[in-house]
């Protein structure tokens, strides 16, 4: 994978539009579920840092939000997050869709950052899973056409597909360093932000229409486990409108109870413990354009 004798450290950015699969990678290169899925767009709200050891070094994968024309302040906070994630890599690993025959068009934005980055660029064509095999090589001349990259690798992050090339290929364009993180390290964020994620991803999984973009997650109390091996959370959903309220709570609390077992069920696994978790729903008006709460949540744009 690298030269005998040398150590390669650096970070390695995923960036890419919505939905095409970058969280998906991340948890496949970090092989541990760090950050939530789900097959609505915007799902990734947060730069997420997920560390990996090989034998020739370690790498900072940065799953970062899915770079989109933004329509709100959070939204405008997710664009920089990804933009500035793309600035601070020693490589940026530029996701696309293999099933979206644009081939680059919808990626002109994403591109014309590119070209301002001098780090190499590895084009990272996803879900070939979803795709024939005589359709691939048409793409890869087509995208050829856009831009010269260090490499292009097609992969699917679903069934672990090619990745382990993938894999070969950024660490050996990353710089000769030693490791930056103890070998123990997973990632950058606090056990907080797994609990919202987690019950965002259930909110995300159970709702439909405009809901699954206009909530959010907060953390009210976090309670380490006690002594009985019980572990203590409460939760705020966050709406915008009170119209929305009791379609997440349900008839008869049926919805937020469904969200609430799955939840917990994953958590208790993520946590090894037992999780006694408590939701309630809130109505906060235009909480996407506050920015003393989009603070809170923990969803930042540039540093």
């Amino acid at each position: 994978m690298t030269e005998a004798g040398t150590s390669r450290f650096g970070f390695v950015a995923l960036i890419g539009r919505p939905n095409v699969g970058k969280s998906t990678l991340l948890n496949r290169l970090v092989q541990a579920k760090l950050a939530i899925v789900s097959d609505k767009p915007q799902t990734t709200r947060n730069r997420i840092a997920g560390v990996r050891n090989y034998p020739g070094g370690q790498v900072a994968f940065l799953d970062t939000p899915g770079i989109h024309r933004p329509t709100h302040r959070m939204n405008v906070r997710m664009v920089d997050a990804a933009v500035e994630g793309m600035r601070q890599a020693d490589v940026v690993a530029l996701v696309s869709d293999a099933t979206d025959a644009r081939a680059g068009r919808g990626e002109r934005f994403i591109l014309d950052h590119v070209k301002a980055s001098s780090s190499p660029v590895v084009l990272v064509i996803n879900k070939v899973d979803l795709v024939a095999r005589p359709s691939l090589l048409p793409l890869i001349a087509s995208w050829q056409n856009r831009r010269a990259f260090a490499e292009i690798v097609p992969v699917s992050a679903v069934t672990g597909e090619n990745v382990d090339r993938l894999e070969q290929v950024l660490l050996a364009l990353l710089p000769q360093a030693e490791p930056l993180y103890p070998t123990e390290y997973l990632t950058d964020q606090p056990e907080r932000f797994f609990v919202a994620e987690t019950v965002r991803e259930k909110v995300l999984e159970s709702t439909h229409a405009e809901i699954p973009f206009s909530t959010a997650v907060a953390v009210d109390r976090f309670e380490e486990a006690d002594e009985n091996g019980l572990m203590k959370l409460f939760c705020s959903i966050i709406v915008e409108r009170e119209s929305q309220k009791p379609i997440l709570i349900g008839r008869g609390g049926e919805m937020i109870k469904r969200i609430g077992t799955a939840a917990r069920r994953d958590l208790e696994t993520f946590f090894e413990t037992k999780v006694f978790l408590d939701l309630r729903v809130k109505v906060r008006a235009e909480w996407r354009e506050d920015e003393r709460l989009l603070d809170e949540l923990g969803v930042r744009g540039r540093e």
